[in-house]
């Protein structure tokens, strides 16, 4: 229903405002193969992604500062288990249609849902899906709408209501405050959803219906440092998440960026406590003006696991190229039935991937 509704009144839009200088095309290709040596039963040492997302934007600016923006963008993407075809996805990535004045911003549909300055471990990635080890920078959106209000330059309010895959609302709001001393920003959301459902990069799972409290902020001075804290109420457990991180660039060779961040979630349920500690480090070296080598390790301390990530990235005009190499723990490795892993090459034992990113 609400792609349909979107479709048609996008339709309408693009019609009724004599707009064809205002229409843009792009879009982004990747093709992508990756092999371990952590293959599951009954799986293939390689596997390939060929994925290919065409967006078509829409821009109407008038002498008010009023701008009406639209913009949709559909997804292709196969993806090959040796040489035989695994999954076949075709769905849109993008459709949505805002309103936005000086002090207002009001979107709906399909769109992106991100914020929080964590960069790694993120306790607030609550309705996205970035990771920062995918040069793509692709992330999966939320059927919503979102309103936005700027009072000023220094605070910004927001709310969202959310339609979830199984047709219930969700809703939530934010406020931020900008001032000489940092970035602040405080967020409430109410998921009354029943299922099972993990929260943030680390996947943290909540059992039931919960309401969500979080915190951030984050400073820039002679080093960057930012904090996301986090409280989750549900029906069957309490869920604490606190992270700090601190950015600096070192000021040799071209400028080496090194960056940790460190996390720690408490969850009680019923009469059981436990509790989780994560590390994450990163190296960011850019070498002449085309390549640029990024190394990122991250630890969890209980389970005395590792996983380390190397990519080395050339970027051109239009496109990038890009190898990786990882290190992480193998599936037997891991305190759960190997069949409830997922099949894929991907996060498990060391391999090697190629990626290539085409953007016109």
């Amino acid at each position: 229903m609400l792609k349909a509704f979107l479709c048609s009144s996008s339709f309408f839009l693009l019609h009724s405002l004599s707009i064809s200088q205002n229409l843009h095309l792009k879009g982004q290709l990747l093709a992508s193969s990756i092999t371990s040596n952590d293959v599951p039963d009954n799986w293939q040492a390689y596997e390939s992604i060929f994925s290919y997302v065409p967006t078509l934007s829409f821009k109407k600016k008038n002498t008010t500062n009023e701008l009406i923006d639209f913009e949709w963008a559909y997804k292709l993407n196969k993806y090959y288990v040796g040489d035989s075809l695994y999954d076949n996805v075709e769905d849109s990535h993008r459709l949505w249609v805002r309103y936005s004045n000086e002090k207002i911003e009001a979107r709906f549909g399909l769109q992106k849902i991100i914020f929080g300055p964590t960069q790694i471990l993120r306790p607030l990635s609550w309705f996205d899906t970035f990771n920062i080890k995918d040069p793509s920078g692709q992330t999966d959106g939320v059927e919503a709408f979102k309103l936005q209000y700027f009072s000023s330059n220094m605070i910004g309010l927001s709310s969202w209501v959310i339609n979830n895959k199984v047709d219930t609302l969700t809703y939530g709001g934010r406020g931020e405050i900008t001032t000489a001393l940092g970035d602040f920003g405080f967020t409430y959301y109410k998921d009354p959803l029943r299922s099972n459902r993990s929260i943030g990069q680390i996947g943290t799972p909540v059992v039931g219906s919960n309401k969500r409290i979080a915190f951030d902020y984050r400073y820039d001075g002679f080093i960057g440092f930012w904090n996301e804290s986090v409280i989750i109420k549900s029906t069957k457990s309490n869920i604490n998440l606190i992270s700090i991180g601190a950015d600096y660039t070192l000021p040799f060779l071209n400028g080496v960026y090194v960056m940790i961040e460190s996390m720690h979630i408490q969850n009680e349920s019923k009469n059981l406590k436990s509790n989780q500690n994560f590390s994450a480090y990163m190296a960011s070296l850019p070498i002449g003006m085309i390549h640029q080598a990024t190394y990122i390790s991250q630890r969890e301390w209980e389970e005395n696991k590792t996983y380390q990530y190397l990519r080395w990235s050339s970027t051109y005009d239009s496109y990038s190229l890009n190898i990786i190499i990882y290190m992480n723990p193998k599936r037997n490795e891991y305190n759960m039935p190997l069949n409830s892993l997922p099949k894929a090459l991907s996060g498990f034992g060391t391999g090697i991937q190629f990626m290539f990113i085409y953007n016109h």
